[in-house]
């Protein structure tokens, strides 16, 4: 009898050595600065939280002129001090102030038994813009308030060109993120073993790069192929992925790739390396490169960016919407003067109870308006006389079809399912739809066979087939919007489409772009503003112009495309892209 004995042979990580850099060593003559130390327990951003801070100050720096900025997570990590030390000495790198913080900690009560909090995952894994927030207004302040030994105050550049930030593991998604978040404070990241999976949201980011036009980041990765393979993904892949999104959208992005593990070993090895790379050429900017998104060439035109037209509207979101709605007629006055600047007419649509909210031509020339208030359909001549279409709609956008029909949004609030109104050419009134939760934007298919709606309240645009008679059938969920990490819904609000059969929704992620079938293929980055997108229009005299207004302010940004109006023939696009 033979026994067979099977032995299993257990891959293990090589054993990890690298080159030692001259710049990770320290040198005799090489002046060394100084590191300070504090703590911070005053956030109002992550309140309760207590953390280690520290920072570096190079023997180079005069409070004359502020210092660049490196922002590192985990406090201070990769020999950092000395490697500044080495690189400003050298002039591989420009006169840099080195702030180094750890995460926080909501302490237990002295003397009990409980738990502290730790807050690492939730600051440095989640996305969206707490942590840069916190960064700018409440860390780089906090340090401006200290004095080196020698009584030297420390000034910060506030120019994110001169600001970098890294971190390995968490601490490198998190550094990700802020520039991300942030790009014109945070313009270079130094990102080691990233965390670019499934903790909270991070594993989005590939396609999230891939989709949004480009952001002048500079990014050095690295990582190793025996890195972390749990439960929440593959680092090593997802690292890989990370770094082909980055090429793909046209970042100045570099890498090291070894053999190692989750660990800071390789790491320490290349610090001195990503520094030289990211600091490169400084002080010229890192910038914006040529995406392969082919969505995104076929509508951005370079060097054509967001330009506002117009500010100072104090209105409610709907009359905001209505100054992007119109501009078709004539391009919105910058002066203050006027409040909506409609076809060049001063229209206060805000001074009266009427309160209107969307707003669109139809085929007859009369511009056709939602009076939330009173519940009202209205039009407007030429000479602004006004007549009641409808009443008894509580609605909140339209859009009239060539044929005169006209297809309201009802919200009933963000958990009760709102309403889809047709009102005919001749007054008639029809509820076409009662299951959305909070229908909001409206628009027709170029070929004005299918209608359009979002739902607020959810990640969806939903699609309909007209009838002949003009009742809707088909009812499908049609367009998968993106959602920000700490919101639960897209809040997609208006729409439009061109001539192209694309679909451009106003969303809190910015302008998100669908092709025929439903699929975000483009994000365009929100304007500058410190609200969310509400509505979106094409005007100009070749409705080349894509309108957008966010809070209180209106943007224009000229594309390659035309936009699809309603009030004209129906038009079909060609077919898609299956």
């Amino acid at each position: 009898m033979c026994l067979l004995v099977q032995t299993y042979v257990f891959a293990q990580a090589p054993a990890e050595t690298y080159p030692v850099d001259s710049a990770s060593v320290e040198h005799t003559g090489v002046p060394k600065g100084e590191v300070l130390k504090f703590t911070f327990d005053q956030s109002k951003i992550f309140p309760g939280t207590w953390r280690e801070c520290w920072v570096y100050v190079p023997a180079q720096y005069k409070p004359d002129q502020p210092a660049c900025v490196y922002v590192n997570q985990d406090g201070i990590q990769w020999k950092a001090p000395t490697v500044f030390d080495n690189l400003i000495y050298q002039k591989e790198m420009p006169v840099t102030i080195g702030v180094f913080i750890r995460p926080g900690v909501v302490m237990a009560d002295s003397g009990s038994n409980a738990l502290n909090r730790f807050n690492r995952s939730f600051e440095y894994d989640g996305l969206g813009d707490a942590y840069a927030r916190f960064i700018l207004t409440e860390i780089l302040p906090e340090v401006e308030k200290k004095k080196t030994s020698d009584g030297r105050a420390i000034r910060l550049s506030k120019n994110g060109n001169d600001r970098a930030i890294g971190g390995s593991s968490s601490g490198a998604v998190c550094a990700f993120t802020a520039a991300w978040e942030k790009p014109n404070e945070f313009s270079r990241v130094f990102s080691a073993i990233g965390t670019y999976t499934g903790l909270r949201g991070a594993d989005r980011y590939p396609i999230l790069v891939r989709k949004y036009e480009p952001k002048p980041i500079r990014i050095f990765m690295q990582d190793g192929a025996n890195d972390l393979n749990i439960y929440a993904g593959d680092w090593w892949k997802a690292n890989e992925s990370m770094e082909r999104a980055l090429a793909f959208a046209g970042y100045e992005v570099n890498h090291v790739w070894g053999e190692g593990g989750h660990n800071g070993n390789q790491g320490t090895a290349i610090f001195p390396q990503a520094m030289r790379w990211l600091w490169k050429d400084w002080p010229a900017p890192a910038t914006k490169g040529n995406s392969k998104n082919q969505y995104l060439n076929d509508l951005l035109i370079p060097g054509e960016n967001w330009e506002l037209v117009g500010e100072g509207y104090q209105f409610t979101e709907g009359t905001a919407a209505n100054a992007a709605g119109e501009a078709f007629y004539q391009d919105i006055p910058t002066s203050k003067t006027y409040k909506v600047g409609l076809g060049g007419k001063l229209v206060t649509l805000n001074a009266d109870a009427k309160k209107a909210s969307g707003t669109c031509f139809g085929p007859d020339g009369k511009r056709y308006t939602v009076a939330g208030v009173t519940k009202q359909i209205l039009s407007y001549d030429a000479n602004e006389k006004e007549t009641v279409v409808a009443d008894s709609i509580a609605g909140n956008d339209l859009v009239v079809a060539k044929n005169g029909n006209i297809y309201i949004t009802s919200p009933d609030g963000a958990t009760r399912p709102g309403k889809l109104y047709l009102v005919r050419p001749d007054g008639e009134k029809i509820i076409v739809d009662d299951g959305l939760r909070f229908p909001n934007g409206v628009t027709l298919s170029p070929d004005q066979t299918q209608l359009y709606a979002t739902e607020s309240a959810s990640h969806w645009v939903w699609v309909y087939k007209i009838k002949p008679d003009g009742t809707l059938t088909y009812k499908q969920r049609y367009g998968w919007l993106h959602v920000a990490d700490t919101d639960e819904n897209a809040w997609s609000d208006g729409l439009k489409c061109d001539t192209a059969g694309r679909v451009y929704v106003a969303t809190k992620m910015g302008i998100q772009v669908m092709d025929q079938l439903g699929r975000v293929n483009a994000i365009l980055t929100t304007p500058p503003s410190n609200n969310q997108t509400s509505n979106v229009c094409f005007g100009g005299p070749d409705f080349n112009v894509l309108y957008v207004s966010a809070g209180d302010k209106v943007f224009r940004r000229k594309l390659k495309t035309r936009g699809a109006n309603t009030f004209v023939d129906p038009h079909k696009p060609g077919n898609p892209r299956m």
